[in-house]
């Protein structure tokens, strides 16, 4: 890695900004549980992919779509148990304005933007019936079994992954794109890709922006090393569902237009979002929205 791209990774990811570690033992215990949760997360995702997948095919061997409306419904289900199990061990605490408001929503493609590693798992347990579109260097991992059966990768030909969104959404799933591409950096600002944008207009869909808000994510961010972890104060993760953005003033538009447009609309909302929140925060410490 070059002298240049050290520097990009500290300015932007670095988190010289908090407080000094006042006390290294509570620090360590906190770091061992993140990291007893990461091995637990993937031990579970292995017993899925290898026992309840299986399960429940033998009992949606009828139809194939019976099979992904049952498997995401478990897994989302299973995500509510292990985040239920960091908020028991203080690790992290979830607040919701409104639950029933995401168990509503149906053939939609949401949007958020992407501070974590477990943005997903949150919106996939407050969104029963969903998808997400995840980092194909997933199938490396052991959570692979999982990944390969319930999700769509991002090294998939765009064009299949057209095709796959269209069928999932006309079946009333939703699906989870962050259009940042990767997690959002504590310091500064990715640009939005157009993929989320050209999935929506494809499947013919509306968007729905998600704002995640809370304290800052070290430790679970980009480039954060395995052992560390926010000793200011607890993961909190605020969600904030925003107005849909409907799809229909799109349509009389040429796709590249459309997609540009789309785009730059899904990232004015979660980034006019993210300002309004700042000025309300009350907490230690702040995620760079």
């Amino acid at each position: 890695m070059s002298k240049e791209s050290k520097k990009e990774i500290e300015q932007r990811y670095g988190h010289k900004d908090l407080p000094k570690i006042k006390n290294y033992f509570t620090y360590f215990i906190f770091c061992l549980m993140k990291i007893i949760s990461i091995i637990y997360f993937g031990v579970g995702a292995v017993v899925l992919a290898l026992f309840v997948f299986p399960f429940i095919r033998i009992f949606s061997f009828k139809k194939k779509e019976d099979f992904g409306v049952l498997a995401r419904a478990y897994v989302s289900h299973t995500f509510r148990v292990f985040l239920g199990s960091l908020n028991l061990t203080h690790t992290s605490i979830r607040k919701v304005e409104d639950k029933q408001a995401f168990r509503n929503i149906h053939s939609k493609i949401i949007v958020a933007n992407h501070p974590s590693l477990l943005d997903f798992v949150y919106i996939m347990s407050l969104v029963p019936n969903s998808t997400c579109i995840v980092r194909g260097s997933l199938t490396h991992t052991p959570l692979r079994g999982v990944i390969k059966q319930a999700y769509i990768t991002n090294t998939t030909e765009f064009d299949d992954v057209l095709v796959e969104c269209k069928k999932l959404t006309d079946q009333g799933c939703n699906v989870i794109i962050f259009p940042e591409g990767t997690r959002t950096p504590r310091h500064g600002q990715n640009n939005y890709k157009k993929g989320a944008a050209r999935i929506a207009l494809y499947c013919g869909c509306d968007v729905q922006p998600v704002f995640i808000g809370g304290s800052d994510k070290y430790g679970l961010g980009k480039h954060d090393p395995l052992w560390s972890y926010n000793h200011v104060e607890r993961y909190i993760y605020d969600f904030k569902l925003l107005p849909t953005i409907s799809i229909e003033e799109y349509k009389g538009l040429s796709e590249p237009i459309a997609a540009k447009r789309l785009t730059e609309k899904m990232e004015s909302v979660i980034r006019g979002a993210g300002a309004e929140y700042a000025k309300s925060w009350t907490g230690k410490t702040l995620n760079n929205y």
